[in-house]
């Protein structure tokens, strides 16, 4: 995805990076795979927020994405590469020959009219999803699944890949995209190539609205605030935290503390990130 240069005919203009769309081959989504998005602004059942930050932004319609890749033996015909407002990388349309439609992510070198299929006798080609023992070691993979039939969690926005680096048993080793090496069934789903959309982070927004818009409220630093709201601040002048280690807001531990608790998750981890 190439970026687009503009000229500073504003404050606004000056910083801002934007994208050009030029992989983009259709400007409205599917009908049938859309739903209506409602917003939370951040707030859980009880109406407490929950997620702070959240609220505002545009409005905006959910596709329906294929992250199970369950159409199996069927291959579909690429028909559109399209924008998707709810994520970073961007999405094509596939068609199958018994009429259905589906939304997968793109990944890097999918065009228009090539053949996607799934399934453990689908080809080795950018944009086919296999189960992860049948993959060759050292291939790129993406939109893969942790759980057997689950629909795919890791490796989805944009520029993501993950990388294939050997079988264990029934297992295979997989480097993520954070450096983590963590053991995955070998019967889960994964997506041959590399997510596209590869400039998606070197775009630079210009101007505060445009955080607006997508959604994202204000973020005030707790050195900032007084005592009364923040455990960081309070002081005269500038001033570090003046504790040993940060905390949230409401006193709790934060900023690299471990929350982790389910061992069916860490247990899988070979090398951490860190």
């Amino acid at each position: 995805m190439p970026l687009k240069s503009v000229n500073p005919t504003s404050p606004g203009r000056r910083g801002l990076v934007p994208p050009s769309f030029e992989e983009i081959t259709k400007s409205r989504p599917e009908k049938a795979l859309v739903v209506a998005l409602l917003k939370t602004g951040g707030r859980n059942a009880q109406g407490r927020v929950t997620a702070r930050h959240h609220g505002g932004g545009a409005k905006r319609s959910l596709r329906l994405i294929d992250f199970k890749r369950d159409k199996v033996g069927i291959p579909g015909k690429v028909v559109s590469i399209e924008y998707d407002p709810n994520r970073s990388a961007r999405i094509a349309l596939i068609w199958y020959p018994d009429g259905d439609k589906r939304y997968i992510l793109a990944p890097q070198g999918l065009k228009v009219g090539a053949k996607a299929e799934a399934g453990p006798n689908a080809e080795i080609k950018v944009g086919n999803a296999l189960p992860l023992k049948l993959i060759p070691t050292g291939s790129p993979v993406h939109n893969v699944e942790m759980h057997r039939g689950k629909g795919a969690q890791l490796a989805r926005s944009a520029g993501a890949a993950a990388q294939v680096l050997a079988r264990e048993e029934e297992y295979v080793l997989l480097r993520l995209p954070s450096g983590e090496v963590r053991r995955i069934h070998g019967e889960c789903m994964a997506t041959i190539g590399q997510v596209g959309n590869l400039d998606h982070k070197n775009v630079k927004l210009g101007k505060a609205g445009k955080k607006r818009h997508l959604g994202i409220r204000p973020d005030v630093r707790g050195v900032a605030m007084s005592p009364r709201d923040h455990p960081h601040g309070g002081g005269e002048g500038r001033s570090g935290i003046g504790m040993p280690g940060p905390k949230t807001p409401w006193g709790k531990p934060t900023l690299g503390y471990k929350t982790r608790r389910r061992k069916d998750v860490s247990g899988m981890i070979v090398r951490r990130r860190k």
